[in-house]
């Protein structure tokens, strides 16, 4: 069969455009959109033109990208900040502005610690409005690490949060404890009657999944029907997983880091029965910030090595191969979003907005 002129040289196109590396296409288009944000942790779109960045002092900066202009939300109520806690992920209900829900995950003090925390609120004026604290974690701990805290939504419309096991190893393998798990909810913070848990005596109903280490990326692919993770390890073994009902991943009986203090193996190995495999393990680590889906592959943002992990998928669901963007950029990518143009948006630790 015989191809017309016009269809060869398309085919050609598409051919040449392929070969092309997705690092060299994208540094060539990449945008520094805005500037000076304090220790920025994550941002949402509220519609084309308005950006919502949250800032872990405990700060809500509003960015207009039509006129680049900065202001705050007023009203923001107090976090525990410090080491690793304070204002952290922000979440926009999926039916905005219907539903006028803007959820924040934070840390929250207590007597004896913090713990991470899961609010929404509603907007008037530059002000925060119906102010409500749908759940407070019961992992508190007197230290700053681990918070977890990202924030999604699946297509039936309830609420993710993860939970870090807050420096605490073993708490991540109890379930009467929120530390190192998954959260469930109703989008109006109650517990769904069918979480795996509800009926157990002595577990928390609000889990989902736990064996976890500290996730900080979550994003739900609605094509393939996964809720998919990114989560730290130690010393290596940082761990892209398919969260799923009821699912022990295992941290920390199986990892595939090893110890802070040397080249030992952390808990029993690799594998283990009862126990989850990632779909995807880093050794080294690249120390994952976040996760976004964007044409049916994964993007995460790397603190430790500098970059933008991409990560092409096939149809189910399986790494097809890695890339690392951005690395001359050499800042801390702490979130990355897909903006209503179709773009990709990253936030740098350095303060830094850039679109590609």
């Amino acid at each position: 069969m015989k191809c017309s002129k016009k269809l060869h040289n398309l085919m050609c196109m598409v051919v040449a455009c392929c070969c092309i590396p997705m690092s060299v296409a994208s540094e060539s288009r990449i945008e520094l959109i805005a500037k000076g944000f304090e220790l920025p942790w994550s941002m949402e779109f509220l519609d084309e033109t308005t950006l919502l960045v949250s800032e872990r002092a405990g700060a809500i900066k509003v960015l207009s990208l039509k006129d680049k202009g900065q202001t705050s939300l007023r009203n923001v109520w107090p976090v525990a900040f410090g080491g690793q806690g304070g204002l952290l992920d922000l979440a926009i209900h999926p039916d905005y502005p219907e539903e006028p829900w803007i959820y924040a995950s934070y840390s929250k003090a207590h007597s004896n610690g913090t713990s991470t925390a899961l609010a929404r609120f509603q907007l008037t004026d530059g002000a925060i409005t119906q102010h409500e604290e749908l759940f407070v974690s019961n992992a508190i701990s007197s230290g700053g690490r681990h918070f977890g805290s990202r924030i999604a939504f699946d297509d039936q419309g309830y609420l993710f949060l993860t939970s870090g096991d807050r420096g605490e190893r073993d708490w991540a393998q109890d379930l009467s404890n929120h530390a190192g798990t998954v959260i469930r909810l109703h989008a109006d913070g109650r517990v769904p009657a069918d979480n795996p848990f509800v009926d157990q005596a002595g577990a928390q109903a609000e889990i989902w999944s736990y064996g976890h280490r500290n996730v900080q990326g979550i994003v739900f692919d609605q094509d393939r029907g996964i809720l998919w993770i990114i989560e730290h390890g130690p010393r290596g073994g940082d761990e892209i997983n398919r969260v799923e009902r009821a699912k022990n991943y295992g941290w920390p009986v199986i990892s595939y880091g090893k110890e802070y203090w040397g080249p030992i193996a952390v808990g029993e190995g690799t594998h283990k029965q009862g126990m989850e495999q990632p779909i995807k393990y880093y050794d080294p680590s690249i120390a994952p910030s976040s996760l976004m889906l964007h044409k049916g592959d994964l993007y995460a943002g790397a603190l430790k090595l500098r970059h933008l992990n991409y990560v092409a998928l096939d149809g189910v669901g399986h790494v097809v191969s890695e890339e690392r963007l951005f690395e001359s950029l050499n800042e801390r990518i702490r979130d990355v979003v897909e903006g209503p143009d179709n773009s990709v948006y990253f936030l740098t630790d350095q303060g830094n907005l850039y679109r590609f």
